[in-house]
């Protein structure tokens, strides 16, 4: 009976909120470069990327759908030039939201199970669909640039890519990095504690040490920003699977919190309490 209560009240605190009761009106997309021909544009919902070339234009997510114009005029404004292509990098709203805009003008490229979730968990249809999938990844040429698409399973979600952009050096991890705060895992969406670990090591160790990352939430960083990030989450889940090992029960683990080092990375969405529910309830599945 416990257990059911934890997880019955594990899932109701963490449902992502409705967007809905935003004011997107006082939002502004705001663009920073990143690199020759690479941006990361901030507004409200995931950070978004946008290549820039002569031959068109590459977006990588699109937040949400009432800010569709202002990303358009704000990705206008660094090129001028048209949409070609488009990733998804996972389903959730704040970074598909506006695919019914984009992708009347251009393909959206996503893993498989991204288009399966965006019409069974968001409920859309037609050109807020992925139109091109994969179960591996896809590799796009767009003048000069190579855009390597890489499928990382079950991590933050069963659908999670990350884009890198071998020119320009530069990487958009999606929802696998949560600069300098604690993550978001969707287990209701094929999201695992130990998967996401496995997955951010990995990426830690494929990528030159001096590329620039852009995160899925968070501000613009580096190969450090990462290696912190991998840091704090493994600490994170050795100090709950241990204690789920010695037979310590959910509100031990909650009492004793995350520890002194890591509780500033508590934020609107993920505090201290919902990260621990997050592995107490994916690592103790696992006992």
């Amino acid at each position: 009976m416990k257990k059911t209560s934890f997880l019955l009240l594990f899932i109701l605190s963490i449902a992502i909120p409705s967007h809905a009761a935003q004011d997107f009106s006082k939002i502004e997309i705001k663009a920073q470069v990143v690199a020759e021909g690479v941006y990361m544009l901030a507004g409200s919902g995931g950070n978004i990327g946008v290549l820039a070339t002569d031959e068109g234009l590459v977006l990588i997510d699109d937040q949400f759908a009432p800010l569709a114009d202002k990303i358009e005029a704000a990705m206008k404004s660094i090129k001028a030039v048209p949409l070609k292509y488009i990733v998804n990098t996972h389903y959730h709203g704040d970074h598909t939201g506006s695919n019914g805009h984009f992708g009347k003008q251009a393909p959206i490229f996503a893993h498989s199970n991204v288009r399966k979730r965006v019409i069974e968990d968001n409920k859309k249809s037609g050109v807020d669909l992925p139109v091109v999938t994969y179960e591996h990844g896809v590799t796009i040429y767009l003048d000069d640039e190579e855009i390597q698409v890489m499928h990382f399973p079950n991590g933050h979600t069963d659908g999670d890519s990350i884009v890198y952009f071998k020119k320009a050096n530069v990487l958009h991890m999606g929802d696998l990095f949560f600069q300098g705060r604690f993550p978001y895992i969707d287990l209701n969406a094929g999201g695992s504690v130990k998967g996401y670990l496995a997955n951010i090591k990995k990426i830690s160790n494929q990528f030159p040490p001096d590329v620039k990352i852009i995160p899925g939430h968070g501000s613009l960083t580096d190969m450090k920003g990462l290696l912190e990030f991998v840091e704090m989450v493994e600490y994170s889940v050795n100090k709950v699977d241990a204690a789920v090992h010695e037979g310590a029960d959910s509100g031990e683990i909650m009492a004793n919190g995350i520890g002194d080092k890591y509780k500033g990375w508590a934020w609107q969405f993920i505090t201290e309490e919902r990260w621990l529910k997050t592995l107490i309830t994916d690592l103790k599945k696992s006992e």
